[in-house]
């Protein structure tokens, strides 16, 4: 067991998206960098501001030259929040993440409002394993491995169904330095949280896998018995569960983080994506003009539609906006299609897309009202773009 030195930080790669909400940290398994979580980020957003990185020794961030810890890695994310001038953060670590994040929740609980610990433990492997690991990857570099590890990450039937991620997760894991990888597990080695994590206290979710030979669902039911007030789900999936069930993945984090927050944060949420899609100044008219009369069916809307409905992390918001014009056409809201049509335009619809929703409602809702829709849509279409 090495003894902490002082920390020596490194500059971390990261990525931001988002830009309302509480502030979400997605910290990486062991040989991942942050393109893991890209089926899980659009499914969360407008949510949170949605803060991913590199591990020290992964992806775009470089390995310090002298060993660290699982406590160096800690502080890296610290380091990084400190320079983002982020205080308080909703952390989910996958992995070799969630040890970062028990760390962090057990040495700086003032940082982490709520806690996501998925597909690790409080203990991962034993020395002889990471031993035999760390030796084999410094005498024969990372190919040696890799197969090993994508069995590990993904089920047989996922890797069969799915072979351009499965060479896109090969290829990111092998851009990886030998030093880097080898250190992390030297890192993992020597922590073990079995004694302490009964001192977390920020309110916890565990997600186990099925099919995990890595960290067991049973790793995951300790985590749950020995953190005060955890709860755990369990998922059909191997290691990287943010990979291989995105959607379970997400809906787990969404009924843990917004089905109990408070009705403010699905009002702001609401109203991030109101702006988002129908434009600031449309949302300040309504605004400016709410009333006792109305004050509560302009907050049933935010909340609802937009904080409820829109949000939905089913369909794009670009699909949305192309249903909502086809209702709006058959119930012949002139208005309402109007501002969905300068809507659509924020969303990533283009003209012929409106026109060909317009040509297809003509079958269906009528010729009459496909016309009327034509000539509404060219209203807004010659005030938008008036260079047509």
């Amino acid at each position: 067991m090495r003894f902490h030195q002082p920390h020596k930080p490194v500059n971390t790669h990261y990525q931001i998206d988002g830009e309302t909400g509480p502030v979400l940290v997605f910290s990486n398994s062991l040989g991942a960098d942050l393109i893991m979580w890209d089926k899980v980020v659009p499914r969360l957003l407008p949510h949170f501001r949605i803060l991913r990185y590199d591990t020290r020794g992964h992806g775009q961030t470089p390995v310090s030259a002298e060993p660290f810890t699982i406590t160096d890695l800690g502080l890296d994310v610290l380091n990084l929040l400190d320079k983002l001038a982020i205080d308080k953060i909703v952390f989910c670590g996958l992995s070799m993440g969630g040890l970062i994040g028990q760390w962090l929740a057990i040495n700086h609980p003032e940082r982490v409002e709520r806690l996501i610990l998925s597909n690790t433990a409080a203990k991962i492997g034993n020395d002889t394993t990471w031993n035999e690991r760390i030796d084999r990857v410094r005498q024969v570099g990372l190919p040696a491995i890799v197969d090993g590890v994508l069995d590990r990450w993904l089920t047989p039937d996922y890797r069969q169904a799915n072979p351009a991620e499965l060479a896109q997760l090969r290829d990111s894991f092998l851009r990886n330095t030998v030093a880097g990888y080898a250190a992390c597990c030297e890192a993992i080695r020597d922590v073990d949280f079995r004694e302490t994590i009964g001192q977390i206290s920020a309110p916890t979710l565990v997600i186990a896998g099925t099919h995990d030979p890595v960290t067991t669902v049973a790793d995951g039911q300790f985590l749950q018995q020995h953190i005060p007030g955890a709860q755990l789900v369990e998922l059909s999936a191997a290691h990287v569960s943010a990979i291989e069930s995105p959607d379970a993945f997400t809906d787990a984090i969404r009924s843990f983080l917004i089905a109990e927050a408070p009705k403010q944060s699905v009002y702001d949420a609401g109203m991030a994506v109101r702006r988002a899609v129908l434009g600031d100044a449309h949302v300040d008219r309504a605004t400016t003009g709410i009333t006792d009369f109305n004050g509560e069916f302009q907050d049933f809307i935010t909340r609802y539609a937009w904080g409820e409905i829109w949000t939905r992390p089913g369909l794009p918001r670009h699909s949305r906006s192309l249903i909502t014009l086809g209702m709006l056409i058959a119930l012949n809201r002139e208005a309402e299609f109007k501002m969905h049509v300068r809507a659509a335009f924020n969303n990533g619809v283009t003209i012929d897309e409106i026109k060909e929703v317009i040509m297809h409602s003509a079958l269906y809702c009528g010729l009459p009202a496909a016309n009327a829709a034509f000539h509404a849509a060219q209203d807004v279409i010659a005030m938008e773009h008036k260079n047509l």
